[in-house]
């Protein structure tokens, strides 16, 4: 149900362009207005999926993390395997952990297809934290 605070589509899509930003630490770059798709991404997904508050961040990425691996989606896996570092959702020990997990329920060769852009997600993670 879309709940009463998204009572105009402007904020929604203000509501999306915080939440992705959230969500991906700052690494994808916001959509511009005025491409169906996008559009609605911001304003279905990122202001009324990803607001959700009964799970945690936490929780809603290691979901999604399981999901993408199974799938096989190697650089959205990147993605988000690094922004949940950012975000501090998940260590690079724990998304280690996760991902022996998802590889017993996925499959070995979608989870070996991981290994590379997780590997590179923490380091890129790492190298980034020591900058700061």
């Amino acid at each position: 149900t879309i709940r009463e605070d998204f009572m105009n589509d402007k904020k929604r899509r203000e509501l999306g362009e915080e939440t992705i930003k959230k969500v991906y630490a700052g690494d994808v770059e916001t959509p511009p207005e005025g491409y169906l798709f996008t559009d609605v991404m911001l304003k279905q997904l990122f202001a009324e999926v990803w607001t959700q508050e009964k799970t945690s961040m936490r929780d809603k990425r290691i979901l999604l993390l399981g999901i993408i691996a199974e799938k096989g989606q190697a650089e959205t896996f990147q993605i988000q395997a690094k922004a949940s570092l950012k975000n501090g959702e998940i260590t690079p020990d724990e998304l280690r952990e996760l991902h022996l997990l998802m590889a017993q329920y996925c499959g070995y060769p979608n989870a070996a297809a991981m290994v590379a852009p997780m590997e590179t997600a923490i380091a890129e993670f790492e190298q980034e934290t020591k900058k700061s």
